[in-house]
């Protein structure tokens, strides 16, 4: 999956994150998050899988975690992918 365009996922709010996509020629993740000290590893790890279950190969991903759990990882990165990939329609199966 390509990002086409600038998209955005998420809250700032306690126990969530906001993930912000752009397009870039190269895949570069950035994580900012108030329990990198404890869970940066586990949170990069999400992300990282999450990212190769959609075929994302390209982009630039910035976190901003304010302590979510791996589901909301999950979900707030599909979306902005989704969003940045303008994807309309999706073949669930890739996401299993």
């Amino acid at each position: 999956m390509k990002i086409i365009k600038d998209a955005i996922a998420g809250t700032l709010e306690s126990s969530d994150l906001q993930v912000k996509v752009s397009p870039q020629d190269n895949l570069e993740i950035v994580i900012h998050s108030n329990v990198m000290h404890q869970f940066g590893e586990k949170i990069a790890d999400v992300v990282k899988e999450t990212l190769n279950k959609l075929q994302v190969a390209e982009g630039l991903i910035i976190i901003e975690d304010k302590g979510a759990l791996d589901c909301a990882i999950r979900a707030r990165v599909e979306t902005a992918v989704l969003r940045g990939a303008e994807v309309t329609e999706l073949n669930w199966s890739l996401l299993k």
